[in-house]
């Protein structure tokens, strides 16, 4: 047999030679079907594509999945990448190996308008279906790895989304599903791609310590070993080094520096009992001295994916800190494979298990979450919000006064915790005591704080709409709305067109009376609303977002200005110089003026090489726009004041020095505020002001106030901003 298929299909059989739970003539004849169906294709490094899902289902053998599950793999892209259909699947391999292959395939072949809405509608039938079966997304997640690790043959903007969704979504359900070898090597690939310099620098340090962790565990593990024979029989001892994500986000997402990391360096104990498990606790902290506010009892409170150990960071004579984990075998198991250690199909069973079926209850919660109804009208962008915020998975574990321990986020308030425990409590809240005193209501809990939350008997009492900007789950979002929209129908209405007007202002979007009500029955339509009321209604109980919907809205004004006309649009107005046009001393020319007060418009903020147009204002002058700015009618001979339009232009014998500011998106890393500011000097920037941010996922913002010559100066410096290493994009934001 060996040799006999290539490809590393022998490699994948040898693994499964001596485990008769696997239909080997099944799987044989699987990687059979898919060697003939993906014949011909090769993937990006120009390897047969077969091989791909040959790797797959290696992954998955190492996490002991089932035959339907290994056949799944082999299969998984029959469906989107050939001529092979669900029914031919299900009736050469039956209905579950069917469902898996279609469950794990893409939307790819439907018409979607935009890459975040096909990302959120792959992501949304994904979770659907490992509601259905959770076998869907450990497939996923071992197609995501193996995808991961072949990533340097795609092109650098798709190596960075793919890492960037991998960070977002992926590794984060890995960890929820406990699955810990897949949940790291994500992790740490994608941080590779997105910030290559700050993994690199992280690689270097592991390896200038690579000789004392060479001899430290080692040394730990004889003294440990020695002393534990005393105590308990047959310990299992080793030792790890944290992972390069680990270290990763502590020195750059908590500012930390490599030798404030205290767990870089770990030894695992493993016992047979629970009772076993603290009797080496006690060892441990007579043999080093444990670091106060360091030791954790996951035992007492598992985590939710179900990972369980004690944790107790302790220094040495070394001096070097070092954490120790203490757990069972069935606890180990678990850690190092979550759901697919207690995989209910792998004895065949088939039959309910209450037990599993509530380790995986969090699957359920997030799939009944998208189909409220307070999520109706939820942009794509909204959709991936809400995910990436469930997945989020540094948790905090805070007490009831009544011993009873409730999970939450990080960064979540006491307003979090009150709808954790129940609807009402939260609706009838108050305010909050933590550890016996008053705080306010925004205040982020800690792990271990003992929370106790006020409630009043008021009927009349419920949330406030503030709070919708203050909590951190989607649950108490998702209640927040739902009593609004049910309690407060009126009010909702009135606050929604009231922030939709604002928002309106502040985008520069001006209709008249009689076109406004046509503008918002077409955004009605947008949003999938029945009536104006129910869209003014969901913005008010917060369903509908007016910000993050902003970029729709703006696209639909500007078709709305388009169409709003019987004829075809009329020319653009190009202002030409006249006999009469006399030159400005601010070096704009405007046609029948001299030396008039001239001011740029702050909607569109003009600069020289910019098409402008003039508007005599009262008071103040003449303001320049520029003329595609949304505040300027398309026919200047049809609008209500033609008069007070005027012909506008550069004069190009005058030196400008002319205010903008730039919004420059990038992934954050070392040296890259100082790369920008050598293209300034190169470019001859001029700078009023620099701001830097980071802001989530390891990315920054800098806003740049800059003086320029004119446009060719500006565009100039932004062919060379965009070269600049990490830098996504780069926004005109205003003067």
């Amino acid at each position: 047999m060996k040799n006999k298929y290539g490809n590393g299909f022998d490699e994948l059989l040898e693994s499964i030679v001596n485990n008769p739970s696997y239909d080997k003539d099944l799987i044989i004849k699987a990687y059979n079907k898919a060697a003939q169906l993906h014949a011909g294709q090769t993937r990006f490094s120009g390897e047969p594509y077969i091989i791909h899902p040959i790797e797959v289902a290696k992954i998955l053998v190492s996490l002991g999945l089932d035959t339907q599950s290994i056949i799944a793999a082999l299969l998984h892209d029959v469906i989107e990448d050939t001529e092979e259909t669900k029914e031919d699947v299900e009736k050469e391999f039956g209905k579950d190996v069917a469902f898996l292959v279609e469950g794990v395939t893409k939307l790819g072949k439907v018409d979607i308008k935009s890459k975040v809405e096909q990302q959120a509608e792959n992501i949304r039938k994904m979770l659907l279906a490992m509601a259905e079966d959770v076998r869907v997304i450990i497939i996923k997640l071992a197609d995501r790895l193996h995808n991961m690790r072949t990533l340097d043959f795609m092109y650098e903007a798709k190596r960075r989304e793919k890492a960037l969704e991998t960070l977002e979504i992926y590794a984060p359900i890995a960890h929820r599903l406990g699955i810990r070898p897949l949940k790291e090597e994500l992790e740490d690939l994608a941080i590779r791609h997105l910030d290559p310099v700050g993994y690199q620098e992280i690689k270097d340090r592991l390896s200038q310590n690579s000789v004392v962790s060479k001899n430290l565990i080692p040394s730990i593990i004889d003294k440990i070993s020695e002393r534990l024979k005393e105590t308990v029989e047959n310990p299992h001892i080793d030792g790890r080094i944290k992972s390069v994500t680990g270290i990763y986000r502590k020195m750059y997402m908590q500012n930390r520096s490599f030798d404030e990391i205290y767990d870089i360096y770990a030894v695992r104990i493993i016992v047979d009992t629970v009772n076993d498990c603290y009797n080496c606790l006690g060892v441990i902290h007579d043999m080093f001295r444990p670091i106060p506010g360091r030791f954790k009892d996951y035992i007492a409170t598992p985590k939710p994916n179900m990972y369980q150990s004690l944790h107790s960071t302790v220094i040495g004579k070394e001096g070097i800190p070092f954490e120790v984990q203490i757990r069972t075998w069935e606890m180990h198991r678990t850690a190092e494979y979550g759901i697919a250690a207690h995989w209910k199909y792998k004895s065949g069973v088939k039959g309910k298990d209450d037990k599993f079926d509530e380790k995986i209850a969090w699957i359920h919660q997030m799939v009944d979450k998208q189909t409220e109804e307070t999520n109706e009208g939820e942009t794509p962008e909204e959709f991936l919000y809400t995910v990436k915020n469930d997945l989020e998975f540094e948790e905090v574990f805070v007490f009831t006064p009544q011993g009873d321990v409730k999970t939450l986020p990080k960064n979540s308030t006491v307003i979090d915790f009150a709808y954790a425990i129940h609807t009402q409590v939260g609706h009838k809240m108050t305010g909050a005591k933590v550890n016996g005193r008053m705080v306010p209501i925004d205040y982020k809990l800690q792990t271990g704080e003992i929370c106790d939350i006020i409630t009043t008997k008021s009927e009349d009492k419920g949330p406030s709409r503030d709070w919708l900007n203050i909590v951190r789950t989607s649950e108490a979002r998702n209640k927040i709305r739902s009593w609004f929209k049910k309690e407060k129908r009126e009010e909702n209405i009135a606050a929604g067109k009231a922030e939709l007007e604002k928002e309106f202002k502040r985008n520069y979007i001006r209709l008249s009376e009689d076109k406004y009500d046509e503008f918002i029955e077409k955004l009605v339509v947008r949003q999938k609303c029945n009536s104006i009321d129910e869209l003014y209604a969901k913005i008010g109980y917060g369903a509908i977002s007016v910000s993050r919907i902003m970029p729709s809205i703006k696209d639909l004004y500007k078709q709305f200005v388009l169409d709003d006309s019987d004829a075809l649009p009329p020319k653009p107005y190009m202002p030409q110089p006249s006999a009469h046009a006399l030159s400005n001393k601010d070096g704009i020319i405007v046609e029948g003026f001299d030396d008039c007060q001239i001011k740029l418009s702050k909607c569109c903020n003009p600069l020289p090489g910019d098409r402008i147009i003039g508007f005599i204002t009262r008071g103040h002058g003449v303001s320049i726009h520029k003329r595609d700015c949304s505040n300027v009618p398309e026919d200047i001979a049809e609008c209500a004041e033609p008069g007070r339009w005027l012909n506008a232009y550069w004069d190009g014998d005058v030196k400008f020095n002319l205010h903008t500011t730039l919004s420059i998106f990038c992934i954050d890393r070392e040296n890259l505020l100082a790369d920008v500011m050598k293209v300034c000097y190169e470019v001859k920037i001029r700078i009023s002001s620099i701001e830097a941010r980071v802001i989530k996922s390891g990315n920054s913002i800098i806003t740049l106030a800059i003086i320029v010559d004119n446009t060719e100066h500006l565009n100039n410096f932004l062919a060379h901003l965009k070269k600049v290493e990490n830098v996504i994009s780069v926004e005109r934001t205003g003067s």
